[in-house]
């Protein structure tokens, strides 16, 4: 069986019998209404047409009586007398409208080839700008085929002696124009086909023997032999730039193709080639029919008297029959105006229009023939939209046959077109786990997965325990090649229990916060969660130990410490075991990270006394907390050595100057903790005078009662009048006490004597020896002061009566008369 009996047929072409136009404005070739009011009668040609061609709008024919017919698509047939007695050849250019014809004006002439301008007229007629004899020589023989070149430099006419006529030049012009012999053989030229390509120009020749193509555009002509094979008349073509412009020969076995160099490949289509024409990415092959079907689209009322054929469309590409038909006694086969048209010998002419594209999808989808349905939309450049939708609806059909790794292959061929959605939720209810891992693993190449997409891509790989596919989609090479959103890959990893793979993505991605939870929090690796922070850049460093800071000094103070001594003074990243000493200065605020010791207060002391020596100008906070420390140290040692040196320490701490602006907390946290020689020195500092007196009386300390009179009585008086009052209550004998207070207070004249005796009045124990000399001394100075102001009264007494004297003497002087002299 012949191979193209494999390909499927279908029906992708429409045929129509094309009908006269209705009226003067016509109707385009095409199906047309067969009854009613619109109605018209078929199209029929004038008899005796040999030969046909087309382009530029019209539909060319030449026929016996040497007239040129044109049937543009208004359908309105015009035509001229361009031979005295027949037409045999039509070859119109497709870019310019230019018609070159070969026909017979006297019996027994050299047939003559005219070129027609078809723009420009001459009585009516379109312009014959040339005309010269067909045959090179004197040799009788017949023109078999012609061709020329778009670019109206070459033409080339076969005759059946096997030679062929190459004009170069201007065809248009005798001037510009050379004629050579290019090919001599032996048999028939059959076919002829121009090629360009690039500046290179080709000849096929093909004879009923042999296929060989020349270069026509150089100087030599170099031939090169294809096949020893040929074929008939009109049997060849050229095909489209989707065939890489081979030449087509259609024998009697096979369908050749070919390159200017090689043969390409074969095609065995049997049956008697009759007509080969190229036509939008098809091969129309008419061939005489072995084996009618009685079910042929069109036969006619006698079919017995009549010579069938059947015209098959070939597509090369996706290998199938788009289109077949039996006709009757087909003159030649057309392409114009997007359709192919077939004429009969009965002058009828039958057009075959190509159904739309997704007329033809649908045909096959009907089938099931989804694989040639995209081959087909490919081929046809359907946008990719519409090669999504194809697929889709493979993947649905191999689906539902339950194969789901062939339908998994088509959903990710809808990947960017089709919701993916629509295929996660049918492999998910299918529990098809291997099948959704391919089409997720696609999604995220294209980097068109979101977050949920990941988090089931993960889930799969975790299911599935497929350790090395995880890694292999995790361990990306750079920041640009990642296809999923981070975070989600490490919150699903770590959920499931692959750490090491979620600390992976954390570090090598940055995310600082969730590789330190998976280590803190799920490894309890608190070693490597330090070195971790360790290595951070300043901020992030710094919020972390604030976050992480109370775990990592539960678990390894000492470590923890030492990071935070260094993240408060001169911070530097710790990278690869050395210090980055590129980073800039940094170091965080001390006081924040007292929080972190709350439960260890050898670190707290170490990390505070670190602070306080090495940065003077640390906050106040860490001052208050080192004293408050060291109080409770104090408070709550045994050994009277180590309490002695942290008297001493603490003494030296209140004495650093540090508390000037915070008295009062360093006084309550002496108090509270009973540290008087700490209450005193702040008491003193703070010139609170009175509150040193009231604590030596509160603690019945006599002479440091004196002493602190002595020191400040100069700066508070009352101090002494205190000291007066305080001993003057006591019950016990304290005359020395009251005796050096009285001389102080006499020495100083403080007090009132009355204001003396009335305070030491409540004193039980205070006799009058107690106050004997106060008052003796001051009665004495008294005495003398008594005696001194009678003096000083005497005196001021004669001062005044003198003084009056003179006022009088004065007034006396004033009142005698004055003598005047003239």
């Amino acid at each position: 069986m012949a191979a193209y009996l494999q390909w499927r047929r279908f029906v992708f072409f429409d045929k129509e019998l094309v009908k006269e136009p209705l009226g003067n404005d016509g109707a385009a070739p095409g199906p047309t209404p067969a009854s009613g009011s619109t109605a018209s009668k078929f199209l029929c040609l004038p008899s005796g047409i040999t030969v046909c061609d087309s382009g530029r709008g019209s539909l060319v024919f030449g026929d016996m009586e040497g007239q040129i017919w044109f049937l543009p698509r208004s359908l309105q047939l015009t035509g001229f007398q361009a031979y005295k007695l027949r037409v045999t050849h039509l070859y119109q250019l497709k870019q310019h409208n230019i018609l070159a014809s070969v026909g017979e004006d006297e019996e027994g002439i050299n047939p003559l080839v005219k070129i027609w301008n078809l723009e420009k007229r001459d009585g009516g007629n379109p312009l014959c700008t040339r005309i010269f004899p067909a045959i090179p020589g004197t040799e009788p023989t017949v023109v078999s085929c012609l061709t020329v070149h778009e670019n109206l430099n070459f033409m080339a006419i076969g005759f059946t002696d096997g030679s062929v006529k190459l004009n170069k030049g201007d065809i248009t012009r005798d001037r510009h124009s050379k004629t050579q012999i290019l090919h001599k053989g032996n048999y028939p030229v059959t076919g002829l086909a121009f090629r360009q390509a690039g500046k290179t120009t080709h000849l096929f020749v093909v004879t009923t023997e042999n296929v060989q193509s020349y270069i026509v555009s150089g100087k030599d002509y170099p031939r090169v032999e294809l096949d020893t094979h040929g074929c008939g008349l009109r049997c060849s073509a050229l095909s489209d730039p989707s065939q890489d412009l081979q030449f087509i020969v259609a024998g009697d076995e096979c369908v050749y193709l070919y390159q200017p160099d090689e043969r390409g490949p074969c095609f065995a289509f049997e049956g008697h080639k009759l007509i080969a024409h190229w036509f939008r990415g098809y091969l129309v092959i008419v061939s005489h029919d072995r084996k009618v079907s009685p079910k042929s689209e069109f036969t006619s009322r006698d079919s017995q008297s009549s010579d069938k054929q059947i015209l098959n469309i070939y597509d090369l590409c996706n290998k199938f029959i788009a289109y077949s038909a039996v006709f009757e006694d087909v003159v030649d086969v057309l392409a114009e105006w997007g359709s192919l048209y077939v004429l009969t010998r009965d002058g009828r002419v039958h057009a075959l229009q190509e159904k739309d594209t997704q007329t033809k999808l649908e045909m096959l989808f009907k089938k099931n023939l989804f694989e040639m349905a995209i081959n087909l939309a490919k081929s046809q450049h359907l946008d990719s939209d519409g090669l999504a939708q194809i697929f889709m609806q493979y993947g649905d059909h191999l689906y539902s046959k339950g194969n789901h790794d062939g339908a998994v292959q088509q959903y990710i061929r809808t990947i960017g077109k089709l919701e993916p959605s629509y295929v996660i939720r049918k492999f998910l209810d299918a529990q098809r786990i291997h099948n959704l891992t391919a089409y997720l693993q696609t999604l995220h190449r294209q980097s068109l997965a979101n977050a949920d997409h990941t988090t089931l891509l993960l889930n799969c790989y975790t299911k599935l325990k497929d350790s090395s596919k995880l890694e292999e989609f995790i361990k990306t090479k750079s920041e640009s090649e990642v296809h999923f959103d981070v975070e989600t890959a490490i919150k699903v990893l770590r959920q499931a229990g692959y750490y090491s793979h979620a600390l992976y993505l954390a570090e090598n991605h940055a995310h600082h916060e969730w590789y330190l939870k998976i280590q803190l929090e799920d490894i309890k690796n608190y070693q490597e969660a330090l070195r971790y922070i360790g290595k951070l850049p300043f901020e992030q460093a710094e919020s972390n130990m604030k976050r992480y800071g109370k775990i990592l000094m539960h678990h390894i103070p000492e470590q923890t410490t030492q990071l935070l001594k260094g993240l408060c003074t001169d911070y530097r990243p710790n990278l690869e075991g050395r210090a980055d000493k590129e980073a800039p200065d940094c170091r965080a605020n001390s006081e924040e990270f007292i929080p972190i010791f709350a439960n260890n207060p050898r670190e707290l002391k170490a990390f505070l006394e670190h602070m306080s020596e090495v940065q003077p100008d640390s906050p106040q906070g860490i001052y208050d907390t080192l004293l408050e420390l060291r109080l409770q140290n104090w408070a709550h040692e045994k050994d009277p050595q180590v309490k002695e040196k942290l008297h001493a320490e603490t003494i030296s701490l209140l004495k650093s100057g540090r508390f000037c602006d915070v008295f009062d907390k360093a006084l309550v946290l002496c108090q509270m903790h009973d540290f008087q020689d700490g209450v005193l020195y702040l008491y003193e500092q703070g010139k609170l005078f009175q509150q040193i007196m009231h604590y030596h009386m509160q603690h019945e300390q006599y002479r440091q009662v004196i002493a602190v009179c002595e020191r400040h009585g100069e700066q508070d008086p009352s101090l002494w009048e205190q000291a007066l009052s305080y001993f003057a209550r006591k019950e016990e004998d304290c005359k020395e006490y009251v005796a050096a207070v009285l001389k102080h207070i006499e020495n100083k004249n403080l007090m009132p004597p009355l204001l003396v005796v009335q305070t030491l009045a409540h004193n039980s124990t205070a006799t009058l020896s107690v106050i004997r000399d106060y008052l003796v001394q001051k009665l004495q100075k008294q005495s003398q002061q008594i005696a001194q102001d009678e003096l000083r009264v005497q005196r001021y007494r004669e001062e005044t009566t003198h003084i009056r004297q003179e006022i009088q003497e004065l007034k006396a002087s004033s009142s005698a008369p004055m003598t005047v002299s003239l």
